[in-house]
């Protein structure tokens, strides 16, 4: 039984639409603009943030403050603000930054409400397209171009027959990197570097597994809710829950997670 009432699990559901709405605005107002430029987060790497990242999150704060000031949030932008109901909001503004500079319309916007067991419900926004999926909740839906349909991740087939993602070629460290490979080279297509659209893909039954290293929390929670209000299966390679981040297989169905997990430890 959920601990929440339906009222306020409408009531939570409301909020993050209107956080989608907002970042939907901050985000497009800077797309394939002219000149958009971004700083480095880093020295040893290029890891942008831009106006639209600062936006976008500072938006979705100004409405929890104003809806839900109780509750937690931590975003990528602006880091962690403590809270009292037990409830955190996880926002990543802008996942796939450099998506976003490029133009390619791959980019999402990350949205999770979660409770101390993790994220109990999530979207995965792409306003350029116009596509959001929500898990969780009792939810499991796609709205967009076509649209409103229901999540249904892919049913169990053999590895063999499997669509793989990831982000980067290089997918964390030496040895990281070599399990990918190994899981790539027992895969039918392996495709790269659509960041979040990834884990979309899973929940509406288009592709099979997504393996990522070096994850955040933000990076993650959101894509959590939907695939598992789908029917799939997110945790770390070992198999244990990954909605701190980290290393992460999401996958369509626990089979295929089980023989994509014995190839990454194997």
């Amino acid at each position: 039984m959920s601990p929440f009432p339906d009222s306020e699990r409408d009531a939570l559901v409301a909020t993050a639409h209107a956080l989608a709405d907002a970042a939907r605005e901050a985000t497009l107002a800077h797309f394939r603009a002219d000149g958009l430029a971004a700083d480095n987060k880093e020295t040893s790497r290029f890891d942008p943030v831009t106006v639209a990242d600062r936006a976008s999150e500072e938006r979705m704060r100004a409405i929890l403050a104003e809806r839900r000031p109780d509750d937690a949030i931590l975003g990528e932008e602006f880091g962690p603000k403590p809270g009292t109901s037990g409830l955190t909001w996880v926002l990543d503004p802008i996942d796939g930054t450099r998506s976003y500079l490029s133009g390619t319309p791959t980019w999402g916007v990350l949205i999770a409400l979660s409770d101390p067991t993790g994220p109990v419900f999530g979207l995965i926004d792409q306003p350029y397209i116009g596509e959001r999926f929500a898990g969780g909740f009792g939810i499991s839906e796609v709205t967009g171009p076509m649209g409103m349909r229901p999540l249904r991740a892919r049913p169990a087939r053999p590895l063999s027959e499997a669509i793989l993602f990831t982000t980067f070629p290089e997918v964390g460290t030496e040895a990281e990197g070599a399990a990918f490979r190994r899981l790539s080279a027992r895969t039918r297509l392996t495709r790269y570097g659509i960041d979040c659209y990834a884990y979309a893909l899973v929940a509406a039954g288009q592709i099979d597994l997504v393996v990522e290293a070096g994850l955040q929390a933000y990076d993650v929670q959101a894509p959590i809710a939907v695939i598992e209000a789908a029917g799939g299966i997110v945790t770390d390679w070992e198999g244990r829950p990954a909605h701190q981040g980290g290393r992460v297989l999401a996958a369509a169905n626990p089979e295929i997670h089980r023989a994509a997990m014995e190839v990454l430890n194997g």
